[in-house]
C-alpha cells in the first residue's frame, strides 16, 4: 500500500484518483503507523513553500518524513512536495526540509522561452522531458512523452542529484534524487498516461523494497 502525506497543503484527492486508477492500494494520511507501515509515501504539494512548511512543522511531520527517510521508506515528492525537499525556497523566504542540497528559485520574466517570447509565469502546461541520467521512474515512457507543470519556482538542486531537465526560459532540474527518494517538478497525476506509467513505476520499485527487506 501507498501513503499520500496528507498536511493539508496538497493535491491529496487528484493523487488518490490517479492511483485508483492504476487499481493501486493507498490511503490518504498523517497517521505515524500507517505512514510507517507503507511501502511508499508519495508527498504531494500545491500553493506556497511558506505555508506548506508551515503545515508540516506544526504537525510535527517534518521530523517524522526525515525518520521515514532515515529509515529507508521509498518518497516520491511532487511540486511543491518537490521543492521543499530542498534546502531552501526565494518562496516566502523559507527554510525548507534540507533533505538534498538546493535551492528553490523563482523563474525570471525577463528570460525567454523557446520561440523568443518572455516568459509567462506560472509555468503552466504540457513540457517534455530530458533525461540525463538513468531513472527508473522513466521505465517504459517514451522520450516524446509530456508532462503538466503548474510553478512559479523551480528546483536547483546539486547537479549529481539531477535526472532529467525542463527548459522554459532556463533548462531546470524536472526530476531530481536519488533511487528511493524521489522529487519531480511537474504532476503526473495530471500527465495522462506517461504519468500514470511513472507513478506505477514508483509502486513497483516500492514493492520490491518491501519484498526485499
Amino acid at each position: 500500500m501507498l501513503t499520500i502525506l496528507d498536511y493539508e497543503a496538497g493535491n491529496q484527492t487528484s493523487v488518490r484518483r490517479a492511483l485508483d486508477h492504476l487499481n493501486i492500494p493507498c490511503v490518504i494520511t498523517a497517521d505515524p503507523g500507517l505512514l510507517k507501515d507503507a511501502q511508499g509515501v508519495i508527498f504531494p504539494g500545491v500553493g506556497a513553500a511558506g505555508q506548506a512548511m508551515a503545515e508540516l512543522r506544526q504537525k510535527k511531520l517534518d521530523v517524522l518524513l526525515r525518520d521515514l527517510i532515515d529509515q529507508g521508506k521509498p518518497l516520491l515528492g511532487i511540486c511543491v512536495g518537490c521543492q521543499i525537499l530542498l534546502d531552501y525556497s526565494e518562496e516566502n523566504d523559507t527554510q525548507t526540509l534540507g533533505f538534498f542540497s538546493g535551492q528553490c528559485r523563482r523563474f525570471d520574466p525577463r528570460w525567454r522561452d523557446e520561440d523568443g517570447r518572455n516568459l509567462i509565469i506560472p509555468h503552466m502546461g504540457w513540457n517534455g522531458l530530458r533525461a540525463v541520467a538513468d531513472c527508473i521512474l522513466l521505465e517504459d515512457i517514451s522520450e516524446e512523452a509530456e508532462f503538466y507543470f503548474v510553478h512559479s519556482y523551480f528546483p536547483v538542486p546539486a547537479q549529481e542529484l539531477v535526472l532529467a531537465t525542463t527548459f522554459y526560459g532556463r533548462e531546470f532540474a524536472s526530476i531530481f534524487g536519488r533511487p528511493g527518494l524521489w522529487a519531480v517538478q511537474f504532476h503526473p497525476e495530471k500527465s495522462g498516461r506517461p504519468g500514470l506509467r511513472l507513478l506505477s513505476n514508483f509502486y513497483e520499485y516500492c514493492r520490491e523494497m518491501s519484498h526485499a527487506q
